[in-house]
């Protein structure tokens, strides 16, 4: 024995100097294999006494289970012993728990047992729950929803056993296997009337365990949504604002109908909550009509300070709703009147001038205040007696519309509304009625003294003053209700006349004054145009805009109105449809379906029989506006599609470059798919065709309006260089849009550069002047994000006033650069204040303290998150960015909206009281 060991050790040492004179580390397979079980052993875990003794006793208890000798008395001890050690250790699983780990070699032997149990057998039940428990993390797929169904098909209901005694995870682990077997019986159309039961129970265990998120997406996959109503009756709700957020989160990635039962069922909760205000925000996003907004309204009767919240919400939103004529008697006549002021926004001019006292802008600027050329890296040479007039007219005609965009609002400028004013008349033809239109936009929202204002120009011997003061008059009226409708009594006697520049104007007014009010007397106004034999097709084109705005997002006659623009494409003549101006026309037509998805089908194949080209712009222009905002996947891909079609040159690719704008229009505000985007952006920069390439300036403009972000603006920077000159130029007009409303220094300094590198390039430096005018919209009080409430809701009139502009871009030659640069004021329909205003149940000026930070996404988050990040606290009103969400800073005050932008009413808290510091403060 001695000499076999001795032998063995020398052999060993042998083997192990030949691996390594031979560079191989490793040893003889043998050997290896005796170190591994030699370290298998040693690496075995070693069960402590108590572990070994529960080992024992569920190995004792399955042994006596599964004995033919055991009476069933006996048997069900044995099976109460398992389960409540089961059940012990899973109540809260980070590993497999040891009776799991230790019951895994007599799986198989439970599995057998369970299989032979006749039905009457008393403990097959409790034996099943067992099983169905460790099938969980033995068993084979979907066995633990089997079992467990099989259970519920014997089990009594006084013998009911709640799923939650076995664990969280084990519910968890039952949720999939449901999910999946819906699925599989839906399509096999075979009935699911045995899971309901399992789903109630689940739903009913994730709410009170804070899982809101769970219950949600179990019943969205086995589409049970509407039932949530039915199974939270009677019951307490603490999370309803955490519930309410992720229902619609959700609907954003399902279609109809789907889509709008899940925020129906948002919409009622929030209303059984008697949270009305918040259930208006998801009745507008889900498109409800009239006779909801009015049953609101009724609910909320009692609380007069909350029915006037709605209101401004309606007014925000542009909602057409007549207090007066709708409401019922619980609303006394004054209160009445006050509901219609605010959702005809007749005090936003009041409101807007007070925030310009409050932050001390309420001095007019000048253009040359906004180019601020003595910073110009040339400047010195510019003063000389050198100095090139570039086209002098098409200057002047870019002061014009930088002096009405920076003073937009504030009712007074240094060149058109000051005493003997001469600047109209240095400008030519079009620039007049430009000159004249932007006194418009400096009186806007300021109804009587803006008429006052521009009453004189009605009456001037100059065609081109008289148009523009009727342009002028329509966007002095943009967004706001007045009794006398001064923009009907004036506009529609020009629209029906034979002056082809009135009538131009006129059209342009009435699109911009009634901007998704679905007022039936306007439409018949502005079909009648288009249906003219004899208007040509400049007049047809803002006809048909203007239309698609008046009945923007499928208001009451969009169908019929549809229809009417869709005729004329059909007939009108091929030289007439080559005009830049038709796009206008089928812009017109894609509003009217804006956000209404699959309900533009059947207009889309009414364009498949249009046989000009013209024909397939429509289509990608319907089917980008149907799903804006959306970030359907499916469309974004279609639209990629058409962008990735090779067409030779002479061609029209004109459908083409919307496809890449319906990308930007389809992903807006959606955080993932402007993302991908971005992605999809470059890679249209870098293998596309050259129209694509000018389109990707204005898509990503579109994707990123007024927010000013640092990317975007980088890539805008780069193509402002670009050798072709219609990218150059729709880039500069993209950094205006990106920067819209913020006075953003990086872009400013950009622009200025601009004006100096194309100093001899007339066009491009008007592209460069509406740019910085843009940047400076309201002295930066006024943005053009459509997004507002929190992003929830996007305003129809102003995703088209931005598309008026930037389909205008795509043949600027013919449109903006030419005679027709007053499309530009079709933007205003998107011009709104980015303020927060707090004011008292009296609607009167109520200075509050506000944090304002960068906007966190809360939802399916655990516990009460921060809702915002880097926040700094201020005194009411305050601007808003696009990114920004506000809180209140101070329990003094209690909100009657839950988000804060605009107009906002507070109200004393009761349960308020003040510090000594504080008293000691105001003292």
């Amino acid at each position: 024995f001695k000499f076999c060991s001795f032998r063995n050790a020398c052999l060993f040492r042998l083997n192990k100097r030949a691996c390594r004179m031979t560079n191989n580390s490793e040893p003889p397979k043998s050997a290896k294999k005796e170190k591994s079980k030699k370290d298998e052993k040693n690496d075995e875990p070693q069960l402590s006494e108590e572990d070994k003794l529960l080992q024992s006793t569920l190995h004792d208890s399955v042994d006596i289970l599964c004995s033919p000798d055991t009476k069933s008395d006996i048997a069900g001890r044995a099976l109460s012993t398992i389960a409540n050690e089961v059940k012990s250790s899973t109540g809260s699983m980070t590993s497999v728990p040891k009776p799991l780990k230790f019951l895994k070699p007599k799986y198989d032997d439970l599995i057998k047992l369970y299989n032979k149990m006749e039905d009457k057998d008393p403990n097959k039940v409790d034996a099943g729950r067992l099983v169905s428990a460790l099938s969980m993390t033995m068993g084979e797929e979907g066995s633990v929803l089997r079992i467990r169904l099989e259970v519920q098909t014997l089990e009594k209901k006084a013998d009911h056993e709640a799923l939650s005694s076995w664990g969280h995870e084990y519910v968890r682990s039952l949720t999939g296997s449901v999910g999946v077997e819906w699925g599989k019986r839906v399509e096999e159309a075979k009935p699911t009337d045995d899971l309901t039961p399992l789903v109630e129970e689940m739903v009913e265990y994730y709410l009170s365990k804070s899982g809101e998120s769970a219950a949600v997406d179990l019943l969205v996959e086995t589409g049970g949504v509407g039932s949530l109503e039915n199974m939270l009756e009677g019951k307490n709700v603490d999370n309803i604002n955490r519930l309410t957020l992720y229902l619609i989160k959700t609907s954003d990635y399902i279609d109809d109908p789907e889509r709008s039962e899940i925020l129906g069922t948002a919409e009622r909760l929030f209303e059984k909550e008697k949270l009305y205000n918040d259930s208006l925000r998801v009745a507008l996003k889900r498109g409800a009509g009239e006779e909801r907004v009015k049953e609101l309204f009724e609910k909320a009767a009692e609380d007069t300070t909350l029915c006037k919240q709605m209101a401004c919400l309606l007014g925000r939103e542009r909602y057409n709703f007549d207090a007066e004529d709708v409401l019922s008697d619980k609303f006394d006549d004054d209160l009445k009147e006050t509901l219609n002021n605010l959702i005809g926004n007749e005090n936003k001019s009041e409101f807007f001038l007070n925030l310009g006292r409050d932050l001390d802008v309420v001095e007019a600027k000048t253009p040359e205040d906004i180019y601020k050329s003595h910073l110009s890296e040339t400047a010195g040479f510019k003063r000389g007696s050198e100095k090139v007039q570039v086209d002098s007219a098409r200057g002047n005609l870019a002061s014009t519309f930088v002096n009405g965009l920076v003073n937009a609002g504030f009712c007074s400028d240094k060149l058109l509304t000051v005493e003997d004013a001469d600047w109209l008349y240095k400008n030519k033809e079009h620039g007049m009625l430009s000159a004249t239109a932007s006194i418009g936009s400096i009186m806007m929202w300021n109804v009587e003294e803006g008429l006052t204002t521009i009453d004189k120009y009605l009456y001037s011997n100059e065609e081109m003053v008289k148009a523009g003061a009727c342009l002028g008059v329509g966007i002095l009226c943009s967004g706001v209700r007045n009794e006398a409708d001064p923009a009907m009594a004036l506009l529609q006697e020009h629209c029906e006349g034979s002056n082809g520049v009135m009538r131009n104007a006129s059209v342009e007014g009435l699109g911009i004054a009634y901007a998704g009010s679905g007022r039936e007397e306007v439409g018949d106004i502005l079909k009648a145009v288009i249906e003219d034999d004899k208007a040509d097709m400049t007049l047809v084109g803002l006809a048909g805009l203007s239309l698609g705005q008046v009945f923007v997002k499928g208001l009451e006659g969009a169908e019929e109105a549809g229809a009417c623009i869709v005729q004329k494409l059909m007939e009108a003549s091929d030289n007439d449809l080559d005009n830049a101006h038709a796009k206008l026309l089928c812009l017109g037509l894609g509003l009217l379906f804006l956000g209404k998805g699959a309900q533009a089908d059947a207009m889309i194949e009414a364009c498949k029989t249009i046989e000009h080209k013209i024909g397939k712009f429509a289509i990608n222009t319907l089917s980008s506006c149907a799903y804006a905002g959306s970030g359907n996947v499916l469309k974004v891909q279609e639209m990629l599609h058409e962008c990735a079609e090779h067409i030779e040159e002479g061609e029209n690719a004109a459908h083409q470059a919307v496809a890449a704008i319906g990308v930007a229009l389809i992903t807006m505000g959606e955080e993932v798919g402007s993302e991908m985007a971005l992605r999809a952006f470059d890679h249209l920069l870098h293998y596309c065709e050259l129209p694509i390439k000018r389109a990707v300036p204005l898509a990503l403009a579109l994707s990123n309006v007024s927010t000013a972000d640092y990317t975007i603006i980088d890539q805008l920077s780069r193509l402002s260089h670009h050798e072709d000159e219609q990218i150059s130029q729709n880039a500069i007009i993209g950094l205006g849009i990106v920067s819209a409303g913020t006075n953003n220094s990086r872009v400013a300094g950009l622009l200025r550069g601009l004006s100096d590198f194309y100093n001899k390039e007339p066009g491009h430096m008007f592209c460069v002047r509406v740019a910085q005018g843009f940047l400076h919209l309201g002295k930066g009080l006024i943005g053009i994000n459509p997004l507002h409430s929190d992003g929830l809701l996007m305003n129809g009139p102003a995703v088209g006033g931005i598309l008026a502009v930037i389909y205008s871009c795509i043949d600027m030659k013919a449109t903006l650069l030419d005679k027709t640069h007053y499309i530009l004021f079709y933007l205003t329909s998107a011009m709104n204040p980015r303020m927060l205003v707090t004011v008292d149940e009296e609607m009167e000026w109520k200075p509050t303290t506000v944090r304002v930070g960068q906007r966190v996404d809360t939802v399916g988050a655990p516990g009460k998150p921060k809702t915002i990040t880097g926040f700094q606290t201020h005194t009411s009103p305050v601007l808003l960015s696009v990114k920004e969400r506000a809180e209140l800073g101070t329990e003094e005050f209690l909100q009657v909206s839950s988000v804060l932008e605009g107009i906002v009413i507070v109200k004393p808290n009761p349960e308020w009281e003040e510090s000594k510091e504080e008293e000691d403060k105001k003292k």
